[in-house]
């Protein structure tokens, strides 16, 4: 994995908006294209253009989009075998904690579904993975996308156990424990696929902190056996793969709600480092855990991991000023060590295919301020005089300031000719007055 050498390299999440070229053919509510081959070559040219965006803006670590699957989690169960979806079985949907009671009214306003429920995912066989197919085909639209452009490196998302089936009952295996890997055994097929194939791996899990809430009110102890498990059944899928080639992202929810129910970091953060990541990416632009940069000052980042802090969030509309992302990467910097961080964001900016957090062009605006905000940074962490351009950066400013450079130091010696040609002047008319004084004596 890339590290933040001599500048502070940049990255984000991963779910990026779906073009209209895409969500015509099939989307998360549409359900699948009704011309596959069509899709699966729209899906190719939206990946190439948008890794092309990616380099352009200046992005440093980039992906597809998440384009070649219909959501963040939900997409693993077209495939793993041993699921059946229940709509007629709705159940709760405890990840998002009391914030469903506290602000009901909000939530029935812009999040109905929440109130009603979601259907049963109901395990009822074996946990298999059925095939790769799917896998390499985003595997393959990535790699030939990144074969264009010049950055520093691709990855590429999947979901972790704990936010596999998330809405999920398991009516097959003995004890949850063996359910549990049983789900990790499947998603093990899906990372070595992206390892092998010499992407960087992000393995994404929201609901390891969206359950907190809903646990911790039963029994703190239930959500930390909860967890730890799911952790232990992660690591068991992570086994082989190098540290150094996986990033392991937390979030608290993407989702517009006052967010008053989420985890605290420092509750959770013993679990996210027992992760065999070499990186954690996780929240720390958005008004509710900004401030949880401190918890990194009595937590040590273990030796060789990189932390990859959200200094820019899909949380908001308001564009980020490069100066707020400089402030937010130094201070980590100061924490962990300039060479331990890369900035990053919140979330990604389309969970699902048919949702956008923002507008697009509020979000390319946002990596706009990331990547300079991460220019800015690295000039104060490396004192330079100036840090080294991005891919997006164009050299008329660099010619600029060396022409004013030139400008100013040829100013100064015009201004050293005058006033030594003013001192012979005045030496001059000092030799001249005293001549004239013994002349008239």
């Amino acid at each position: 994995m890339k590290r933040s050498q001599d500048r502070i390299l940049t990255t984000h999440v991963g779910s990026l908006p779906r073009p209209d070229s895409l969500l015509e053919l099939s989307s998360y509510g549409k359900g699948p294209p009704r011309d596959p081959d069509e899709y699966a070559r729209r899906v190719r040219i939206a990946v190439a253009e948008v890794v092309k965006q990616q380099a352009q803006v200046g992005l440093d670590i980039i992906n597809d989009g998440e384009f070649g699957k219909e959501s963040w989690a939900n997409y693993i169960l077209k495939r793993i075998t041993g699921f059946e979806i229940r709509p007629s079985e709705l159940r709760p949907l405890e990840w998002l904690g009391r914030d469903r009671e506290r602000f009901g009214e909000f939530i029935a306003q812009e999040m109905p579904h929440v109130l009603t429920g979601s259907p049963t995912e109901a395990c009822v066989e074996p946990i298999k993975y059925k095939d790769t197919r799917a896998i390499d085909q985003a595997i393959d639209n990535l790699k030939a996308a990144l074969r264009s452009v010049s950055v520093a490196e691709g990855f590429m998302t999947a979901v972790a156990p704990a936010s596999t089936a998330y809405d999920g009952v398991n009516e097959f295996y003995p004890s949850e424990r063996d359910y549990v890997f049983a789900i990790a055994d499947a998603l093990r097929t899906e990372y070595l696929q992206i390892y092998k194939a010499g992407l960087v791996l992000q393995v994404d899990d929201a609901v390891l902190a969206n359950m907190y809430d809903a646990l911790t009110q039963k029994s703190p102890q239930r959500y930390r056996e909860w967890a730890e498990l799911r952790v232990e059944a992660l690591n068991r899928a992570l086994q082989g793969i190098p540290e150094d080639r996986v990033r392991y992202h937390v979030c608290f929810g993407s989702w517009h709600v006052p967010h008053i129910s989420d985890a605290p970091l420092e509750d959770i953060v013993d679990l996210i480092v027992k992760v065999r990541a070499g990186a954690y990416s996780i929240e720390a632009a958005n008004p509710r855990h900004e401030h949880e940069w401190r918890v990194w000052e009595k937590v040590k980042l273990p030796s060789g991991r990189i932390l990859i802090p959200g200094v820019v969030t899909h949380h908001i509309v308001t564009v980020e000023h490069p100066r707020v992302v400089a402030d937010r990467i130094v201070r980590f910097a100061h924490i962990v060590g300039r060479e331990n961080v890369i900035a990053g964001t919140d979330c990604g900016f389309a969970q699902v295919d048919s949702i956008k957090r923002v507008h697009p062009k509020i979000m390319w605006a946002k990596f706009e301020a990331l990547v300079e905000g991460a220019r800015i940074a690295s000039r104060e962490l490396w004192g330079k005089g100036r840090a080294r351009p991005t891919p997006h950066e164009p050299a008329r400013p660099a010619r600029r300031a060396r022409t004013s450079r030139k400008a100013a130091a040829a100013r100064t010696a015009r201004t050293a000719r005058t006033a030594r040609k003013a001192q012979r002047a005045a030496k001059a008319v000092r030799t001249r007055t005293r001549k004239a004084r013994k002349a008239r004596k």
